[in-house]
């Protein structure tokens, strides 16, 4: 992967104008963003965004890392409220994403113009996403969009710039590793970019975001205890809108149904669901059950990909 570095930066380093990178605290944003900067200087500016559909607390762990690991231009933005309001009584899966997306896109450009000027967004895009998106050079249909590649409106002024486009998560973190990126960013697990709308069935509201977000944080608290968490792709908990009936002491409780989800893969084109042993999932769902007073069921996702996707919506 060296020879890729060296040819992307060379490339990156003959383009004009000044570049915004949103990054997201994920792996590939934060590579993305490290070969400009190799290229370019102080010609790129980041800018997180709080969303407000992030993992527990993640939006001050993202600050701290990059503000302790890297030398770029740092920018948070918080923009909770304009994501979850955007986002309210819609439950069409694309139609969240395509809201996630534009909203991405409206706070860039607000950002460029203030800020700027600016010629390029760029973005830590990568193959599957292209593929999915159905925007690949093959025949490959919409399987769902990503915000970062169909969920761009056609009124976004700035040029994209994709350095990773044609690369594996694989891949991406052999480069992160050739950057020097820390090893707990390098092994994270991949978070979508329309973060939890994606993995919230339904309209997104704030109970669900609550549950959401802790039930994961418990899931992968209790991999990372176990040893499992550098053994799978991704590990999460998601909600919908469906319930079911507990017990709680000696009384009927209607709660939630949590759907947790862990998948092994290489490339997230293909995944398995992944054979935890009884005794994690037991702590898991107890975990969640009990601190989640929302929450009465929790169930195990055992669908591989295809036929299902990793992430539910």
């Amino acid at each position: 992967m060296e020879g890729f570095i060296e040819k992307t930066v060379s490339d990156i380093s003959k383009i004009d104008g000044n570049v915004l990178c949103g990054v997201s605290g994920g792996i590939d944003s934060t590579v993305a963003a490290l070969l400009i900067h190799k290229a370019i200087g102080n010609r790129l500016k980041c800018v997180f965004v709080d969303n407000g559909l992030l993992r527990l607390d993640e939006e001050h762990e993202i600050e701290k890392m990059f503000k302790e690991n890297f030398a770029v231009n740092f920018s948070p933005i918080n923009a909770k409220k304009r994501f979850v309001d955007g986002l309210k009584g819609i439950t069409d899966p694309e139609k969240k994403r395509k809201i996630v997306g534009e909203e991405f896109v409206r706070i860039f450009t607000e950002f460029a113009e203030k800020n700027g000027p600016f010629k390029w967004l760029a973005q830590g895009t990568l193959y599957p996403d292209v593929i999915e998106s159905g925007v690949s050079k093959g025949p490959a249909a919409v399987i769902k969009t990503h915000h970062n590649v169909g969920g761009l409106p056609d009124w976004m002024k700035l040029e994209v710039l994709e350095p990773l486009r044609e690369l594996y998560k694989d891949e991406v973190r052999k480069v992160a590793a050739i950057l020097g990126v820390p090893k707990r960013l390098l092994m994270r697990h991949p978070f979508p970019g329309p973060g939890l709308a994606v993995r919230i069935i339904g309209e997104v509201t704030e109970n669900k975001l609550h549950i959401s977000k802790l039930a994961s944080k418990i899931v992968e608290e209790e991999l990372e205890l176990s040893g499992w968490y550098d053994k799978v792709w991704q590990a999460y908990a998601a909600v919908g809108d469906d319930k079911a009936v507990g017990v709680v002491g000696d009384e009927r409780k209607y709660g939630n149904i949590v759907m947790v989800r862990v998948v092994e893969s290489i490339d997230a084109m293909t995944a398995d669901w992944t054979r935890l042993p009884h005794e994690i999932l037991a702590k898991i769902s107890n975990r969640i059950t009990n601190e989640i007073d929302e929450v009465t069921w929790v169930s195990y996702v055992i669908s591989s990909k295809p036929p299902a996707t990793i992430e539910p919506q």
